[in-house]
């Protein structure tokens, strides 16, 4: 797509990243708003913690489906009329969502949400990506991480307080705000024409239905879905190097330093959004916290990453991706073993460890999917950080999955001994991704030498 708008960014990209963060603050929001409230809402619907995580997991599924989709439709489609329409689905679903009255209409309700909620994070990166100058896109992808940060720790505040005071139901009250950022977006998105393109309707069922299999057999451990995936994934793969303008560009996924970024993107969203499930359910069922006293629990630690992000920035650009990719993963690993070894203790080490946790994940956040945009030539920035959200968001809708299964492996269900199994798991996917960054750097290395 041409780049008429350049004149724009040097004048106001700045506000409109602003913008772009306050929308992404508020959709993130209502992802973790209901990660406190879903105690109350297994125990209104009678639902083991495997069943109630899909109200988190289905909203992921489709949030990632959907990401890539935006994101790959803005090559041809101006992404303020892809933003426009996610914001009016969004706001369209939480109306709807308010008058639900059982499991079924919550979930519809849910995945509609995200199919609108999915064009404003993906979307805000390949605007930062696409309009705004080098030198200073580490700072604009580092403010969008932090949005999401500070809606990820203000999310169990405001969702714990309505949860208490009010009913589940108005958490979907609370989200309609976004319909008010319409006007500003309309205002302050560059004016781009419409290109000729061709949208892969087939790619995006089967990448849907790959996903979704894969999940299915994460959460059952039933061998006929992981069998149903391999054999979509199969066909997904020979249809993606058959089609002219695929759904997913086969070259991205042959490309083994987007590939490695990819990987560890996978693990740090599956870390932070099982331990953003293990949380609640842990202060809940082991401390006895109300909803209000959950989220002000979680808080600090995304209000100290969202106030970091100024900082976390300046050293993208000024230190490079990779050092603060090490930083991240020195975050999310140390935090792990805090969960392990410390939260026994009582609650406020839950806190301390998410403090840990929330800088990290923000700091492996921004600073990979700037890293990803640096690498890759300007025709594939769109469609590169498309899929890297997408897996992001499988690994949000595995981590929920994963930490439910575990905990109900426990003998006797909501132990402190399951929590602990759970979190040493957690702590081995994080040294997993730290030996996936160690590949990264010898690669790197090599390729300097």
């Amino acid at each position: 797509m041409k780049k008429e708008s350049t004149p724009l960014f040097k004048q106001g990209y700045f506000k409109t990243i602003i913008i772009l963060s306050i929308a992404v603050w508020l959709v993130v929001m209502n992802t973790t708003m209901f990660n406190v409230a879903l105690p109350n809402v297994l125990s209104d619907f009678s639902l083991s913690p495997s069943q109630g995580a899909w109200i988190v997991s289905g909203y992921s599924i489709v949030l990632a489906i959907f990401t890539i989709t935006y994101t790959r439709l803005s090559d041809y489609v101006p992404l303020k009329r892809l933003l426009m329409i996610g914001v009016v689905l969004f706001a369209s679903a939480s109306v709807f969502g308010y008058f639900t009255q059982n499991f079924i209409w919550l979930m519809i309700a849910r995945l509609f949400q995200a199919a609108g909620a999915a064009a404003i994070p993906g979307l805000s990166y390949v605007y930062a990506g696409r309009f705004v100058p080098g030198h200073h896109r580490g700072r604009a992808m580092a403010f969008i991480a932090s949005a999401s940060s500070l809606g990820f720790g203000l999310g169990p505040v405001f969702g714990g307080a309505i949860t208490d005071y009010l009913n589940w139901n108005f958490l979907f009250v609370f989200t309609l705000l976004v319909i008010l950022l319409l006007p500003v977006l309309n205002k302050q998105l560059p004016e781009e024409s419409s290109q000729p393109g061709h949208f892969d309707k087939m790619g995006a069922v089967l990448t849907g239905l790959s996903v979704t299999a894969l999940l299915l057999f994460i959460s059952t451990i039933t061998w006929y879905y992981l069998a149903v995936g391999l054999v979509l994934a199969g066909m997904l793969w020979w249809h993606l190097n058959k089609n002219h303008a695929p759904f997913i560009q086969p070259k991205l996924i042959r490309n083994k330093p987007y590939r490695l970024i990819v990987y560890m993107s996978y693990l740090g969203f599956t870390t932070h959004f099982a331990i953003l499930v293990l949380m609640p359910l842990m202060l809940k069922n082991v401390y006895d916290k109300s909803p209000t006293t959950v989220g002000l629990i979680i808080f600090p630690g995304a209000f100290l990453s969202a106030l970091a992000a100024v900082y976390v920035g300046r050293l993208i650009d000024r230190y490079g991706n990779i050092r603060v990719m090490f930083l991240a993963h020195v975050l999310l690993t140390g935090s792990t073993i805090i969960f392990y070894f410390l939260s026994p203790i009582n609650e406020y080490m839950i806190m301390f460890g998410y403090m840990f946790t929330s800088f990290g994940f923000s700091s492996l956040s921004s600073s990979s999917t700037n890293e990803v945009s640096h690498f890759l030539p300007s025709t594939l920035i769109g469609s590169g950080i498309g899929l890297k959200q997408l897996v992001q968001f499988v690994g949000s809708a595995s981590g929920p999955v994963l930490a439910g299964f575990f905990l109900e492996l426990g003998d006797e269900q909501y132990s402190m001994a399951s929590f602990q199994n759970t979190f040493l798991f957690i702590l081995v996917l994080m040294v997993l991704s730290c030996i996936i960054f160690g590949q990264m750097v010898r690669r790197s290395k090599k390729i300097e030498g």
